[in-house]
Formats: C-alpha cells, structure tokens, sequence
C-alpha cells in the first residue's frame, strides 16, 4: 500500500494491517510523525507531538502482535483533544491558565482506547476552554483547514479534525458541548457523531456545561466511528454499534428542516442558512427518497429551549474560568464570556435545568412521527480561520450563532445527532447536513450514515495539502 493511502486507511483497516502483519505500529507510527513534521507548521493541529513516546508505544504494540496478543486497535496511532488526560502531560485546555502539572492518570475515554491497543501520538490544539467554534487563541494560535489554509478548521476539536483530515492520525479523541464533534467534521470532511449523553464516560469530570457536553471521536468513516463507540462506551448498546454500522436501516421516515432556532429575538435575517446549505439538506433529502425512505418537511418545535441553552453554556464557562489555576491569564475574550456567564446565578441555572424536561418533551414530538430529522450542519461554509480572534466576548458568542445554530439544542436534549459530509461547497470546501436521532438510538444514525457513505464515498475524498 502507498504511504499515503496508508495515512489515510483509518482505524478499522489499520488494524486490520497490523493484526495480519502487513505492516507494524513502529511503520504506521513513523509514517505519521514524517507527515506530521511536514504539515504541522501549516496546520497548527497539534499542541504537543509525543514523537519518543509514541514510537516506544508502537514497539511495544509490535511485541504484543508477536506474541499474538489480540486488541481491536493494537498498535493504531491516535491523537488525543488536549481536554482529555494523558498521563505524564499536561492537558492545557487551550490555554496559558493551567496548573502546569502533568496528568496523574489517564481520561477514561484515553485510558479505553489505550486498552484496546492504541498508541497516543500527540495531544491537538482546542480553543481556550474549549468555548469556540473556532480552534483559536493566544495559547496555540490558529488551526487551519487543511482543505483551504484561509478557513476554519471548526471547534472546539478543530485541532482534531484537521489532524484527521490531512491524514495525521488515524482518529482522535474529541468532544461537543455545543457542536465541537460536528463542526470540525462539517468543515473538514469528516463524519462527527455526538453519542447520545453519558454513553462515553467524562471521567475525571463528572459532568461537564451542566449536562450540555460529551465525549467521542473525529474519524473518517461510519465504520471507524462505530467501532471506536464501541470501544469508549460507558453504556454499550444491546447491539454493537459495528453491527448497526454495517446493517441496513431499512425505510425511515426522515424529516427535514433547514429553519434555525431562535437564537436572536426577534429573528434577525442574518441567522438565514447559505444557499449552499440549504442546498445540501435538499440534495440529501432527494438521496434519501430514492433510496428508499418517507421523506418530508416538518420543522421542529424549539420553543425558546436556545435560552437554557445559553444559560447553561455561558454558567459553564464562568464556572471553568473560576476553576483555572492562573485565571489571570485566560485572554480577554474568555474572560468577557465568564463574565456574561456569572449574570446566570444559581437560582436562575436551577430554574433552566428544570426546564430540560419540558423542553425535551416538546422537541420529542417529532420523533413520535419520524426516525430521524435532517438539518444544515451549519448555516455558513467555513468561515475565514480566526474569524473571532481579537474580538470581546459577547461579539464573539453573537457572531457563532449565526454560523452555528444548529447543533447546540440536541447537547440539551442528550439525544445523539451526527455529521455527515455532503460534498464541497463552490470554493472546493467540504460542507454538511446533520442528522438527529431518538434518544439513544446512535445505531440508526449509523446504519443510515452508512447508506449515505456509501453512495457518497467521502473517506476517498482527500483535501489537497494532504499530498504533500
């Protein structure tokens, strides 16, 4: 196999490879700090390289093949969102503002993919705090998209998505408090599935956002997705999740909405979907109806859920400022967004926690009539990247909602929802749709993602840099 179709193989197959002896961990470990040293200077998607460790990781790995040890990512280099712990480094969560201590131990979605054979190449950068949908800020810099330099890579795991989509890993940890999984896999090609909530531990965290965020994967396929769930969940499903994956999911009924929620009162126009968008939704609805499934519009019931939302959001924040260890150093715009977030007092989150249900309620209905809705991933292509750098907070929390609409309600609701690319925009950059689930029911997003990818075949789609 070429060295570049090896970098760009995924999880699954790169298993497969070392399990038959096709090729070792040290081989696919080597091939990825080379690319990795190449593209690293342009892309800024790495906060750490753990070069030594990781090649004593894939010797180790090549001596449990030897002795026919048998782990389904054994010897499969991934990279780590720098939330997560790695023990021995610093998690720095994007920001200057740490205690400086390495990690005692590791996360336990790192410590599940680490018993399951994979060796951690490196930490990838996250926005301070992980607030943006931007991976911006004084700490790291800017991470760039590997499909244009000029664009956005997404966030918060942006650093993620770019490693993965320029073929410096195989797959990396990821979360999404607000759309984190999803942006960075809408912007950089690659499928981005929020587990439903609590199904992949956040510990050390007990919770995090006030029940908005979750942990999971940035990979290429449905595939690689599924497999790396099975291997992270915290509450693994009756079936697994690769089954659900390589199973058809039979006739759906599928509705479609491309009206955002209502973030802004009253409606602004700038919260109106790009044609592009707008378009992808209409050209997957079409894809969907000739294969097979009911097919038709219906709008979602938002009611004024987006306001808990940001209550949540904006407490979260505050409360993970207040917990730095140099909150001193936290940049100006974060600590602007803290600020916003103390307005929120306990009495007023209890008040939005106890919303939930109602809230809830009220989306459910649609899911009483259909399996799964079809929504813009997002309402603008990639936006420039920095688009928010320099500016205070509140600008910066206005301006992603008008870019960023979608996702954040279904962090509420706790119900899984997935990116699934949907071809390029007319600047040659990768745009997406998302679909929601029921809760609990990642193994329909699966099985119909799947169908989709197969039609689609976006993991053969690779962006230009990663030729280099």
């Amino acid at each position: 196999m070429e060295p570049t179709d090896l970098a760009f193989a995924g999880v699954s197959r790169q298993a497969e490879l070392v399990r038959s002896g096709e090729v070792s961990s040290r081989e696919l470990v080597e091939l990825y700090l080379g690319r990795i040293d190449r593209l690293q200077p342009q892309l800024n998607c790495f906060s750490k390289v753990m070069g030594e460790r990781a090649l004593a990781e894939g010797q180790q790995a090549d001596a449990r093949r030897g002795a026919h040890a048998e782990r389904p990512l054994l010897g499969v280099p991934v990279a780590v969102k720098d939330v997560h712990d790695v023990a021995g480094e610093v998690t720095t969560m994007g920001t200057a503002a740490h205690d400086g201590r390495p990690a005692a131990r590791d996360s336990e979605i790192v410590r599940r993919i680490r018993s399951a054979g994979a060796v951690i190449i490196g930490k990838t950068t996250t926005p301070e705090l992980a607030i943006m949908g931007d991976t911006e800020g004084l700490a790291f810099g800017v991470t760039r998209n590997p499909w244009d330099l000029d664009r956005s890579a997404g966030g918060s795991s942006g650093g993620s998505g770019a490693a993965v989509a320029a073929g410096l890993c195989a797959a990396a940890t990821a979360s999404d408090g607000a759309g984190s999984i999803r942006y960075p896999a809408a912007n950089c090609g690659l499928f981005g599935l929020k587990p439903q909530r609590d199904r992949v531990s956040l510990a050390p965290w007990r919770e995090h956002w006030h029940g908005l965020s979750v942990n999971g994967f940035e990979a290429r396929s449905v595939r690689d997705t599924a497999l790396l769930l099975d291997l992270a969940a915290d509450h693994p499903p009756e079936r697994p999740f690769a089954e659900a994956a390589a199973s058809p999911p039979g006739s759906l009924r599928v509705a479609v909405s491309v009206k955002p929620p209502p973030f802004l009162l009253p409606p602004s126009p700038l919260m109106r979907v790009h044609p592009e968008l707008s378009g992808a939704v209409e050209d997957t609805a079409g894809l969907l109806r000739s294969l097979g499934h009911a097919v038709e519009q219906r709008d979602p019931d938002y009611g004024f859920a987006s306001a808990d939302v940001v209550t949540r959001y904006l407490r979260g924040i505050a409360d993970d400022a207040r917990a730095m260890a140099r909150p001193e150093r936290l940049q100006r715009r974060t600590r602007g967004i803290a600020r916003l977030g103390r307005i929120y007092n306990d009495r007023l989150l209890g008040m939005a926690l106890a919303r939930e249900a109602g809230h809830a309620e009220r989306l459910g209905r649609l899911f009483r009539d259909h399996d799964v809705l079809l929504t813009p991933m997002t309402a603008r292509p990639p936006v420039r990247a920095g688009q928010w750098e320099g500016l205070p907070g509140l600008p910066t929390v206005l301006g992603m909602t008008r870019v960023y609409p979608f996702a954040v309600i279904w962090n509420m609701t706790g119900q899984p929802a997935a990116a699934v690319p949907a071809g390029l925009s007319s600047d040659g950059l990768p745009i997406a749709v998302q679909l929601v689930g029921r809760p609990g029911d990642e193994a329909t997003l699966l099985s119909l993602a799947a169908q989709i990818e197969a039609e689609r075949r976006w993991p053969d789609r690779r962006p230009p840099l990663s030729y280099v």
